[in-house]
């Protein structure tokens, strides 16, 4: 049975991908993109609806058939109040989001919801096991993240995620598809003991920097005794306070992560070393470069490059390797 509504349900994806095609974000969901279908506690409930009908015309009770006709009015109510909790509700997401092989990666989405009405227990659903739920309260926005499994290294392309909603009873489930790629970076699990190889032997290597290299970093205000050499001039003509440019040898303390300083490991105990050095390196603020065949990523620091070098580590291919 399970696998009978899996099919159905990887068909219907797939017939929704054909007929409607990419979508572009923030997406605002339309009555043509809704689907709606009787729970399995609404089939139940619709049993014991005729059950109740077919007994009450059977004994001829008047109190029996009004019970049964309210109770098939409000799933008729229930039904309408489904399916509008998604119609015109807005959404928009990120394209990509980082995580480690064995963890989870954080699916970052924003709900919009302009009309006057409430939205209640909209659920976002990316494959199995990655799905959250939230309300949306009228005229507002909420942000919801959704933790997506990542069970080993690489990149996970997902081609679509699923709203979805059960309000009022749960008698009913309604659902959408929003057709917009998202990409999934699973890097190595940071392990590892080895220590980054000696400067000077990176310097050998050619990828060292002269000592005599500085990195300007920012303004500090002006002290007796500072060298006039970095004074900024510019700054005291414009008639603000005093002050001098600040630079840091962070330049000539460039660190090389290099996947050749391995070679005596398997493709992803490397990696996961790689890993470990690319966050320790990262988490003291110096300036690093990593090293892998067939791409080089030159010494910087911040966020921005530590997620490169995680990425790169990603996307790896380890049956390229030398």
């Amino acid at each position: 049975m399970i696998s009978l509504r899996q099919a159905a349900t990887r068909r219907l994806r797939s017939w929704a991908a054909r007929r409607f095609g990419r979508d572009f974000l923030p997406h605002v969901i339309n009555g043509r993109r809704i689907y709606i279908l009787p729970s399995r506690f609404g089939l139940v409930m619709a049993a014991l609806v005729v059950a109740m009908l077919v007994a009450a015309l059977n004994y001829n009770n008047n109190l029996g058939l009004a019970f049964a006709f309210l109770m098939a009015s409000i799933a008729l109510v229930a039904m309408h109040h489904c399916h509008r909790n998604l119609l015109g509700l807005g959404v928009d997401a990120k394209d990509s989001a980082d995580g480690f092989a064995g963890g989870t990666a954080p699916l970052e989405f924003v709900l919009q919801n302009t009309s006057g009405l409430d939205r209640y227990e909209i659920e976002i659903r990316c494959g199995e096991g990655a799905s959250a739920t939230a309300s949306v309260a009228a005229a507002s926005r909420q942000a919801v993240s959704v933790p997506a499994p990542l069970e080993r290294r690489g990149v996970l392309e997902l081609a679509q995620f699923e709203l979805a909603t059960r309000y009022p009873f749960g008698w009913f489930r309604a659902w959408t598809y929003v057709q917009t790629p998202i990409s999934l970076y699973a890097a190595p699990q940071p392990k590892g003991e080895r220590a980054v190889p000696a400067m000077a032997a990176r310097g050998a290597a050619g990828g060292g920097t002269t000592a005599g290299d500085e990195e300007f970093v920012g303004l500090r205000s002006y002290a007796p005794g500072m060298p006039l050499k970095h004074m900024a001039w510019r700054v005291l003509a414009a008639g603000r306070e005093a002050a001098v440019r600040s630079y840091s040898g962070t330049a000539a303390q460039a660190e090389w992560l290099d996947w050749l300083s391995l070679e005596d490991l398997d493709v992803e105990t490397r990696l996961s070393q790689l890993c470990r050095w690319v966050l320790d390196a990262d988490a003291c603020g110096r300036s690093y470069g990593l090293r892998l065949p067939h791409t080089e990523l030159g010494p910087a620091s911040g966020g921005a490059h530590r997620r490169a070098c995680l990425r790169a580590l990603a996307e790896f291919d380890g049956a390229a390797a030398p």
